[in-house]
Order: structure tokens, then C-alpha cells, then sequence
């Protein structure tokens, strides 16, 4: 995961047992990225973590939620991966989470994206949002600094840090939270907070910009987008054209359905229009990218993700009480003080050990046989 840089500076690093601290990749509103190298297996990580005067039940129901959605649906090839979930030593819940190298922040600003890249790009993204959406999940953030670049090359959607249910349950408060050049008009309005024609209107936006150098309805000229005029467009959402020479003219004509002022208008799913997407890759001479959508058993066999859950989550102590295994000491008319260990109702003493005496001792699935100067570590398949 790689994340711009905002106007602060990042705050300290969390200490992570099992990662040692590369460097920062980025500020958020919420939360900081950090560079970590994983020790085992050995591989880069980006690490998020919320900063700390800023945690409170909103925030930790949302990060819950990004961690769930994102353990949902991290398999799927156009997603961002998630490793793990935590809480470090100094409270600040974290998320550990593949690390891309770039992301298309800038890139489109910067030089012309090949279309057939672009083509590419919508419908891997299309598959991913479609699986989502089968999910019962939305992303509700679309927009092209949310689309990273694994170091494969490979385009995966990230930041779900403000997913919800396509069904929205009745008891929970509406989040409003929006990317204006790449909003619908509808959640522009705060008609709504999210459904899947908004996700439609925001996909077209992204592969839009991505094609134009500029949002859909960006103007050349200082003062010409500010937030409030890009919210007037945004409402009366009238096409321009792209202008690219090398673009088929079918391709504006898919992106102009898309980004439909009314919702009923646009695709009916993410899915078809990445179909559309295909089509002018077949019209083009180009290959087809395949649609990658998770099957109708694996969306209904998922965890249910709980939105409202705010609980904070992390490493959890075990506080059994278990019987010592080493003699215990007499003491010669000592009574046992309040704060020493007590030995458990039933519980033998354990014999006393020779010299030469193997002593075998299994932690997780591993045993560490020793016999006098020599040890044999044997692993235990199908230990849990």
C-alpha cells in the first residue's frame, strides 16, 4: 500500500514485534503509513496505523470494518491484500497490508495512460468492485489515488476505510464522506450514502480521469474547480467528450452512460460495465482482459461483517489459572504469602528431573525433543 503525503509530518512509528521500521510512506486525516520490513516471512509491508488522539467508537468501527471488509475480500487478484490486524504496544490499532510501490495519485496527470491500459484497468477494477458488490459490500471511495500499483504492475483497489452493506441496516447513522470530482450526484447531494449506481458513476469518473488527465468535470483555468463548481456540474452532469485522438468514439459513448445524472440510467452493475470495456477491446484488436468475479457460493457463504462493531480489538492475554511445573520450595515455618502462586485443586507434583532425563515440550504445533547436549526439533503436521 503507498499513500501520498499530506501538509503534517507523520507521527512516531508503532513498535511491531516480528517488523523492523523502514520508513513513512504517508499522512492521512486518520491514520499514518508506514514502510516495515516482516521479518518472517521475510517481505515489505505498509503498515496504517490510526493516530492516537483521534481514536475514538466512530473511528474504531471504521477501521474494524476496513480490517473485516478487507480479510473479505483481500483474495480476490484486484484487491489489496491484508497480512494482519492489531493493536500495537502503545494502544494504536493497526493494519499490516501488501506494500505497493506506486499508485496512479499522479500518474495521469503527469503523461498520457495508453488506452489499452486503461481499458485493462476498468475492468480488473470492474471485477474487483462487482465482487464486492456480491458481497454485500461498497467501497464508497473510487477515485484514481485509491487504485494502487502492485510490483507486479498489477492495478488493485484499496482504502476501504469507509466501506458499508449495500443493504444499509436502519438502526445505523449514515456516513456522508465523499470525493467530490469523483461523486455521484446523488451523494453530492447527500441524497444518499452509497449503492452500487453511485460506485458505477464513481468507476466511470475514475477511468475518465485516467484517460483525460482531469476529473469529468475539471475546467482549465485557476479558480475554475473549486468545490462548490465542481458540485454544480456534478448536478447537472453534462458529458464532454474525452478528446483523445486514439480513442474510439464507442468508449465515450460507454463513459457518457456511466456517468448518467440519473442513477437508472447508468450500468445496472460494475460488472457490465466492465462488459462495455471489453467490447472496445474487442473492437480494438486488443486482448481480452478477463472479468475475475468471485462465484455465487463464495458470496453467500462469507462472515458477516459488522459495522457497527466499535470494540477495540487486538492481542488477547490468557488468564488461566494453570499448576506450576517446577517443585515447590519448602520453607521451614514460612507461611505462603497472598502474592505467590497458588497450586491448583488435584494437582500433583511434578517429578523431579535427572540429568540425561529427555523432556519433550510442544508450543504450537512444535516439538523440542532434547537429550542431554543434543536437540531435535520435529514439526507436527496438522498441529492448530
Amino acid at each position: 500500500m503507498t499513500h501520498g503525503v499530506s501538509s503534517r509530518l507523520p507521527s512516531t512509528p508503532p513498535g511491531l514485534s516480528g517488523f523492523t521500521y523502514v520508513r513513512p510512506l504517508g499522512a492521512g486525516g486518520f491514520a499514518d503509513v508506514f514502510l516495515f520490513e516482516q521479518n518472517l516471512p521475510r517481505r515489505p509491508v505498509a503498515v496504517k496505523v490510526l493516530l492516537e488522539d483521534l481514536v475514538d467508537e466512530n473511528v474504531l468501527r471504521m477501521f474494524n470494518a476496513e480490517a473485516d471488509v478487507m480479510a473479505r475480500l483481500s483474495a480476490h487478484p484486484s484487491i489489496l491484500t491484508i497480512h494482519e490486524a492489531s493493536v500495537s504496544a502503545d494502544g494504536r490499532p493497526y493494519l499490516v497490508m501488501e506494500y505497493c510501490p506506486t499508485s496512479l495519485t499522479h500518474r495521469y496527470r503527469r503523461e498520457e495512460i495508453p488506452v489499452a491500459e486503461v481499458l485493462q484497468l476498468g475492468v480488473k477494477i470492474g471485477s474487483a468492485l462487482e465482487t464486492a458488490h456480491r458481497a454485500g459490500l461498497l467501497h464508497r471511495d473510487i477515485k484514481p489515488s485509491n487504485i494502487l500499483v502492485t510490483a507486479f504492475g498489477s492495478p488493485v483497489l484499496s482504502d476501504f476505510g469507509i466501506a458499508a452493506a449495500v443493504e444499509g441496516r436502519p438502526d445505523t447513522e449514515e456516513v456522508f464522506a465523499m470525493s467530490v470530482p469523483w461523486s455521484a450526484p446523488e451523494i453530492v447531494d447527500e441524497r444518499i450514502s452509497g449503492s452500487i449506481a453511485a460506485e458505477v458513476w464513481s468507476l466511470g469518473a475514475t477511468v475518465y480521469s485516467l484517460l483525460a488527465g482531469r476529473s469529468p468535470f475539471e475546467r482549465p483555468g485557476r479558480g475554475q474547480n473549486t468545490r462548490e463548481q465542481l458540485k454544480a456540474r456534478i448536478r447537472k452532469a453534462v458529458y464532454t467528450p474525452v478528446g483523445r485522438a486514439d480513442m474510439p468514439p464507442e468508449l465515450d459513448a460507454v463513459l457518457a452512460r456511466a456517468l448518467s445524472r440519473d442513477p437508472a440510467a447508468r450500468h445496472p452493475s460494475a460488472a457490465a460495465f466492465a462488459h462495455d470495456l471489453q467490447m472496445i477491446q474487442h473492437r480494438m484488436g486488443l486482448p481480452h482482459t478477463p472479468l475475475e468475479v468471485a462465484v455465487d457460493e463464495w458470496a453467500s457463504a462469507g462472515a458477516h461483517v459488522d459495522f457497527a462493531d466499535d470494540r477495540p480489538r487486538g492481542p488477547v492475554r490468557p488468564t488461566v489459572a494453570h499448576a506450576s511445573a517446577r517443585p515447590e520450595r519448602r520453607r521451614a515455618a514460612s507461611p505462603r504469602r497472598p502474592d505467590e502462586g497458588t497450586v491448583l485443586a488435584g494437582a500433583e507434583p511434578a517429578p523431579r528431573m535427572r540429568r540425561g532425563t529427555v523432556v519433550a515440550l510442544a508450543i504450537g504445533g512444535i516439538v523440542l525433543a532434547g537429550a542431554g547436549a543434543g536437540v531435535t526439533f520435529l514439526l507436527l503436521g496438522g498441529a492448530g
